[in-house]
């Protein structure tokens, strides 16, 4: 497999002369000579579509290919096909255009079985999903010990894999995609049915599963099963759900649906609109050892939205679509809401100068990933977009480490119930970050820090400090003994400090370790 170089095959074919043809006039030999030219463009063609995009070319994209009548048409389609994928089109590079071949020569060169590997069943899956995270490999087939939920018990079988993605977009989260070589010629075949693995599958009373063994259940019982498997009977209440296994099979061999399809076109074609100015702060705090929080806040000035009235409420509504992809253009999230904005008639004539905010919040493990956004909003039409890319932190276990500090406009305890749950809420807190770190000297500035590992005796400082002089110092008690971590949360008073630019910084010395970490960020007390 190779990409298709148009541009040169052309200008190569223009320049094919037939050796032993009669004389003829020209402008039957340039009729011939184009007639040639189509038939051998049209082969080119052929192979990039029924080959090359087979697997990740969408529906509506294979239609309006089908429209097209000229080479130059299709030229133009392939040049747009491959730019709206690109992660970062301000480079030279086509990052995922260039993993994508590299995921077609993996699978010839791993896959193959009498057919091109790019043709197989894992070649497929591979290509459109890239490496799983995990893969439990029987090359050999032979014993087997079954889960319960297969029926238990030892089995001779196929030679076969199972590959397990922790998540697939649009599919679901910890998918594992069984493949089965039954006919032992190393191609292996998907399949929604563990039991096609199972060798000794026609052997009477060969293979039992457990409650079969004990004679609790006849092996040709298998035969009348309703789901369309031959499993046996599964144990301890284990069940096998074959509704649910036909659809991971079907889904991870097609691209997600998305509702917005007018965002999505833009974030893929990657047009920038300024209508609607859109800012955009990310924020991190750790999960597990392998995941972390990644927090997105959205902010939008009240005087760029189209308020409608609404029985008495200015009323505003903003569709948001979101894609997270690996610089290798892997998808790994994507989001997609809709921002209501109410306000009663007393607020209007000073909502001109305050804004509206969105929170989404990602799971996502430590690497660089390129964020996509688009905006709408759909009382004046007005669009918007935002690239940037994305740092997530590795936080390694036993070591000082602390999250992002954020400064917040609203910092306040949730419910028990709502613990985890809902927009800015991170734990047990609700905090809405200042994407423009703006406060009034009449409120309150929301600090919010998360530090982990600390041994015993370790001490926490906050200092607010202007053009380098300290205006404001406070210590914490030092600990009594070791946290995994520790939660930071204070509400610091700011009618003491006068109109101007401050330095907030927060100094964590490890009592043990003798490290310390001094993250600041900076604010404006109007």
């Amino acid at each position: 497999m190779k990409s298709v170089i148009l541009s040169t095959l052309l200008v190569g074919m223009v320049g094919l002369a037939v050796l032993g043809a009669p004389a003829q006039t020209p402008d039957r030999k340039k009729q011939r000579q184009r007639q040639d030219l189509e038939r051998e463009l049209k082969g080119t063609f052929d192979i990039w579509i029924g080959g090359d995009v087979a697997y990740i070319i969408a529906d509506e994209e294979r239609a309006g290919w089908n429209r097209l009548g000229t080479a130059e048409e299709r030229e133009q389609f392939i040049e747009m096909f491959w730019r709206r994928r690109d992660p970062t089109p301000d480079t030279e590079e086509n990052e995922y255009k260039e993993e994508h071949y590299r995921r077609i020569a993996y699978a010839n060169e791993h896959f193959p079985s009498g057919i091109p590997g790019w043709k197989s069943d894992r070649g497929r899956i591979y290509i459109l999903h890239g490496p799983p995270d995990e893969i439990e490999s029987h090359p050999s087939g032979g014993s087997y010990q079954r889960p319960p939920e297969e029926g238990g018990g030892t089995a001779i079988v196929y030679s076969f894999e199972k590959w397990r993605y922790r998540h697939i977009d649009g599919v679901g989260e910890e998918i594992v995609l069984e493949f089965v070589d039954s006919s032992q010629t190393g191609e292996y075949r998907l399949t929604w049915d563990p039991s096609e693995k199972d060798a000794l599958l026609m052997v009477p009373n060969a293979g039992l599963t457990l409650l079969e063994s004990m004679g609790q259940a006849p092996k040709s019982a298998r035969f009348n099963n309703t789901n369309g498997t031959r499993l046996g009977p599964s144990l301890g209440g284990s069940t096998f759900n074959a509704f649910d296994a036909m659809r991971v099979v079907i889904d991870a061999q097609r691209p997600p649906k998305i509702r917005f399809k007018d965002l999505e076109a833009i974030v893929n074609i990657k047009v920038r609109y300024n209508l609607l100015p859109v800012q955009v702060r990310a924020d991190f705090f750790r999960m597990t050892g392998d995941s972390v929080l990644t927090a997105l806040t959205l902010q939008f000035a009240n005087r760029d939205l189209g308020f409608r009235t609404e029985d008495g409420v200015h009323r505003a509504v903003v569709n948001v679509f979101g894609r997270v992809v690996t610089l290798s253009g892997r998808v790994v999230q994507t989001f997609e809401d809709v921002l209501r904005a109410d306000l009663p008639d007393s607020l209007m004539p000073q909502a001109a100068t305050r804004h509206v905010v969105y929170g989404q919040a990602l799971p996502l493990r430590p690497g660089r990933y390129r964020l996509s956004l688009a905006v709408k909003d759909l009382g004046n039409g007005n669009i918007g977009t935002v690239e940037q890319s994305i740092v997530v932190p590795a936080f390694e276990e036993e070591t000082l480490a602390a999250s992002s500090l954020v400064l917040a406009d609203k910092l306040e305890r949730v419910a028990t119930r709502d613990i985890g749950r809902g927009q800015f809420v991170i734990g047990t807190t609700k905090l809405c970050p200042s994407v423009e770190g703006r406060f009034r000297r009449d409120g309150h500035l929301g600090l919010y820090l998360q530090v982990y590992n600390l041994h015993a005796a370790s001490t926490v400082e906050y200092e607010i400090a202007q053009n380098g002089q300290v205006v404001l110092h406070r210590n914490e008690p030092p600990l009594q003994e070791a946290i995994a971590q520790l939660t930071l949360e204070r509400s610091l008073p700011l009618n003491t400090l006068a109109p101007g630019k401050y330095t907030l910084r927060v100094r964590v010395t490890d009592g043990e370790a003798k490290r310390t970490l001094m993250p600041e960020a900076s604010f404006t007390v109007e």
